[in-house]
């Protein structure tokens, strides 16, 4: 039997919004309830025999068809999205598949051959992104993530869970000391804004010379903490990242730790602002051997809808790579 992603999803958020009303729970947590329910017995108070069949097909679908881990991913994704419309918290958003996957072509590309790799999200949230490209690789992947807020770490454990993927997860600020050693690979969506622990942020090179320091150079400074020599960095950055106020540090830790390979202008119809536009910056962290690319990889990527201008571009990467990072 195929996989409905709609119908799934239906029967899934129908699940969700009974548990939000005889819970008095909030939709986004409504979802770590429900979660659970479909992977263990435990009894919720379910008001009527129809959800408790909903419940029941959930379990079916997502454990005893034994579900690809894509599809049932993009489930959850679609009760995120609904669950942080409107949301105030600025880490209250999710990568959208089409840069997910952009992101998982990108780091194949760049892992080569590689049979195994470690691969970490410093701002994991609910797991949206990593999961993504953990689905989309072939190679065995150890994955890591970090995240703060109680709600979203809850969220990523059980969707981690539900899709069979291994991942551990350090529930804390991310900007404080990892229990992790250096990984292969980093992916992350920066949490754009300012980083409120001066204290804190005073343990950081890129720490800013008055007020508060942005917290998307803090998360780069880390993210390059724990990564490996000559390993690779894959963020999803603010296009204003260059020219803001701070950035002549940040360039300079750049030169001095890193090798820019690539800055892709994410198409600007996908945001509802230019203020709000990213694009994706990948780079390889110095190391033995490493060296900048003759020629540094940037694009204005095209909508991921028109196909053939997308095929053109994916056909230039290609040869880009074929250049500049032949194993």
């Amino acid at each position: 039997m195929s996989f409905d992603i709609e119908k799934t999803f239906s029967q899934f958020d129908q699940l969700i919004t009974t548990i939000e009303s005889t819970e008095g729970e909030t939709y986004l947590d409504s979802i770590i309830y429900a979660l659970r329910a479909i992977q263990t017995e435990e009894e919720l108070e379910l008001p009527n025999p129809e959800t408790e069949e909903t419940l029941r097909q959930l379990k079916e679908t997502f454990l005893q068809q034994q579900a690809e881990a894509e599809s049932i991913r993009k489930v959850i994704q679609l009760a995120l999205i609904k669950g942080m419309k409107g949301s105030t918290q600025q880490q209250h958003v999710t990568t959208p598949d089409s840069v997910a996957l952009f992101i998982g072509y990108l780091l194949e590309k760049l892992l080569g051959e590689k049979e195994q790799f470690r691969l970490f999200d410093p701002a994991v949230g609910a797991a949206n992104l990593l999961t993504a490209v953990i689905n989309q690789i072939e190679p065995a992947t150890i994955a890591y993530g970090a995240e703060i807020d109680p709600t979203l770490i809850q969220i990523a454990t059980e969707s981690a869970n539900v899709q069979r993927i291994g991942l551990e997860l350090f529930h804390q600020d991310s900007l404080t000391s990892l229990l992790l050693a250096p990984v292969d690979a980093v992916v992350s969506d920066l949490p754009v804004g300012y980083y409120p622990n001066d204290q804190q942020a005073s343990q950081f090179v890129l720490q800013a010379e008055t007020g508060h320091s942005y917290a998307h150079h803090l998360f780069i400074e880390q993210s390059m903490t724990y990564t490996k020599e000559t390993g690779y960095l894959i963020f999803l950055i603010p296009n204003f990242l260059f020219t803001s106020d701070q950035s002549e540090p940040l360039q300079k830790f750049l030169r001095d730790h890193a090798h820019i390979l690539a800055l892709l202008q994410l198409p600007l119809s996908m945001f509802s602002s230019e203020q709000q536009a990213k694009s994706i910056l990948v780079l390889q962290k110095q190391g033995e051997g490493t060296k900048p690319p003759k020629q540094t990889l940037m694009a204005q990527l095209p909508s991921f809808k028109e196909v053939r201008k997308t095929q053109n571009i994916l056909e230039k990467i290609d040869a880009w790579f074929e250049k500049e990072i032949s194993k």
